[in-house]
């Protein structure tokens, strides 16, 4: 299985993908996991990702020029049965849900 991750801290990722069960799935080869850089793909000169927020809100919003290089980059090498996007959409994760 071929998981390919995209952020802009790759640093923080390389470590938790390099100890315990994920370490011992890589060494048997049942799980590659590449990390990709967003900002590798950014075309500003200063490897920019923020965006203007949209409506005058506080809050971060990135840019989706470098997401959609690096993806359509990936799409061109390999062929992959999901793309799976993580948004902050969503319901607020409360007490009920976890005792649920």
């Amino acid at each position: 299985m071929r998981i390919d991750i995209l952020t802009i801290l790759p640093e923080l990722l390389e470590s938790p993908f390099n100890h315990s069960i994920i370490k011992r799935a890589k060494e048997k080869k049942i799980i590659d996991i590449f990390i990709h850089n967003i900002r590798d793909y950014s075309t500003n000169k200063h490897k920019k990702v923020d965006d203007y927020s949209y409506g005058g809100a506080a809050g971060m919003v990135m840019t989706i020029q470098p997401i959609e290089s690096l993806i359509n980059k990936l799409k061109t090498e390999r062929k992959y049965d999901e793309i799976i996007f993580l948004t902050p959409d969503g319901e607020t994760f409360k007490q009920k849900t976890a005792q649920n």
